[in-house]
């Protein structure tokens, strides 16, 4: 284990006088992070890839260098770090995301550009770092959590980093220290059947812990609970110990706002975009002139179903396993701050929110879609995820009658060829039939027939090329709304239009945001993460406005 000082230390420009930064592990991610911040009043710019000096906007509307605005147009921070030697200053801007493909790549990739974020973002003069991973915690025991971070934290001089890859707004929620996708432990889920990183426990320390030689330490949900001044202590304590990395429980909006009060002063901090959310209230608070540390006041009541605290009974369902050990894992502390340097529970149950309601499903339907930013004019849907969730929407989609093309790498086992016979058969689609819908989603079996014929590595390079043709092929003959689900299509389609640059516009659904690529092409894309969104989300958002008019 590297040696380093034992303590949670605040880095300079960590705190107001520094825009935030942020790398997110792939493009969804970072659209779902970047709306979270700027939801939370951060003026956020987004940025495909590690900006090369060139092309970024100057928030003119001019040619600059490549970037994104939010296009909030309000008065705020310009970022005065090294652009170039005659670069126009960033658009203004509170925080900057850099949106990376590291999350499937091998992981000595993965901490490359990752470091190379990092080096751009301190020239733009970021203060604290926000390394954005999956809410599903997406990776193998090769990585690539652990390597991003250890690199990252050695970088930045970070001696503990908290973390959590909880979003409740996503259903995900961390409790004891598993993982928990819409109540459901992380092993149970549709998650283990991840074609590439299938997730088959639920324990986040252990699965942590195979990816880095550093230790690892939990602060549980009676700790947050107590306030964000008892969690910086659990940080302290668990550092002093010698743990880098702090797991954090937290199972509803309030936990991650805590969390996000507890981590200002932490030069690195890492997890999905709940506590990036939960940072930004934090960053938000104190420039408002409000104390961001004070958390829950004191000796106020705890709401029902808030868990336990320090010493009390379990939340009702939340049975101790056997083997859990004292501690964190049944509501106490092992340590007298607060932390825990040990084996989560292997099963518990998750417990309700601290409003005393269940985990809120996600919205569906056409109320949960926003398409009054995007332009008014062909669309088409792009999907090359395999999750549940996309496949339910897509089948609501087929359910509608749209026009639908299956992209079969195995049939058609070259890109090109493949791209092409999409296009001919766009090409020769009757009007009036709604926007189609080109699709390589296919359930397990299928996926894994396909991954035998061709291995998992070349499947998946062929459908990334061909999804990027048809996406480049479909805006040259007049589409303007290009629907993509999944992470990988989403990032095939943002390569192969070449953009560089976007405004960052209204949510189809939480996490979801439309972005309007910079320039003169009016352009609108969805990028969606494949277990984003309601059952009813790609009909919806490829709907024209006649459509949502009549009620469809």
């Amino acid at each position: 284990m590297t040696q380093r000082r034992n303590s949670h230390h605040q880095a300079d420009g960590t705190r107001a006088d520094a825009p935030l930064g942020v790398i997110a592990d792939d493009f969804t991610g970072a659209t779902d992070v970047a709306v979270a911040l700027r939801r939370a009043g951060l003026r956020t710019l987004l940025f495909f890839g590690v900006p090369d000096g060139t092309d970024v906007p100057d928030g003119t509307g001019k040619p600059g260098r490549t970037g994104v605005s939010d296009g909030a147009g309000a008065p705020g921070r310009t970022g005065e770090g090294a652009h170039g030697a005659d670069a126009d200053p960033l658009p203004e801007h509170d925080a900057l995301v850099v949106a990376l493909k590291s999350r499937m790549v091998p992981a000595a990739d993965a901490v490359a550009s990752s470091l190379d974020a990092l080096e751009w973002l301190r020239g733009q003069g970021a203060g604290q770092i926000y390394f954005k991973f999956c809410s599903t915690f997406d990776s193998t025991p090769r990585g690539n959590i652990g390597p991003v971070l250890d690199r990252l934290a050695e970088a930045t001089g970070a001696d503990t980093v908290p973390l959590t890859p909880s979003s409740p707004e996503h259903l995900r929620t961390q409790y004891q220290g598993c993982l928990f996708v819409d109540g459901v432990p992380l092993g149970e889920s549709h998650m283990r059947d991840h074609p590439v990183t299938p997730m088959t426990d639920s324990n986040l320390p252990r699965l942590l812990r195979a990816q880095t030689r550093e230790r690892v330490a939990l602060i549980g949900l009676g700790t947050v609970r107590e306030g964000a001044a008892a969690v910086r202590d659990a940080l302290a304590g668990a550092g002093a110990r010698g743990a880098r990395y702090v797991l954090a429980d937290g199972i509803d909006e309030s936990d991650l706002r805590t969390l996000g009060r507890a981590a200002l002063g932490s030069p690195l901090v890492a997890g999905a975009a709940g506590l990036a959310a939960g940072l930004a209230h934090a960053y938000a608070e104190e420039r408002a002139g409000r104390s961001p540390g004070a958390g829950r006041a004191p000796g106020a009541g705890r709401p029902s179903g808030a868990g336990p605290a320090p010493g009390t009974e379990r939340p009702p369902g939340a049975e101790r396993p056997s083997g859990a050990g004292q501690g964190e894992a049944d509501g106490g502390r092992n340590a007298a701050d607060g932390s825990h340097i040990a084996d989560a529970p292997d099963a518990v149950h998750a417990p309700d929110a601290a409003d005393g309601s269940d985990t809120p499903d996600a919205p569906d339907g056409p109320e949960a879609v926003d398409i009054s930013g995007s332009p008014d004019g062909p669309a088409a849907v792009l999907s090359g995820s395999c999750s549940r969730r996309t496949l339910e929407q897509l089948a609501a989609l087929l359910d509608e009658g749209r026009p639908a093309y299956r992209l079969d790498p195995v049939a058609v086992p070259d890109p090109v060829a493949l791209a092409d016979a999409a296009l001919a058969w766009y090409d020769a689609l009757p009007a009036g039939g709604g926007a189609p819908v080109l699709y390589s989603s296919a359930a397990p079996e299928r996926l894994r027939e396909t991954q035998r014929v061709l291995g998992v590595e070349r499947s998946a390079a062929l459908l990334e090329k061909a999804t990027g043709l048809v996406a480049a092929g479909l805006v040259e003959r007049g589409v303007r709304r290009l629907v993509a689900a999944g992470g990988e299509t989403s990032g095939a389609v943002v390569a192969a239009l070449g953009v560089t640059g976007a405004r960052v516009g209204a949510e189809a659904a939480r996490g979801v945001p439309w972005i309007h690529p910079l320039g003169e092409r009016p352009l609108a894309l969805l990028l969606k993460s494949g277990n984003f969104g309601g059952p009813g989300l790609l009909t919806d958002a490829s709907a024209s406005r006649a459509e949502r008019t009549d009620g469809i």
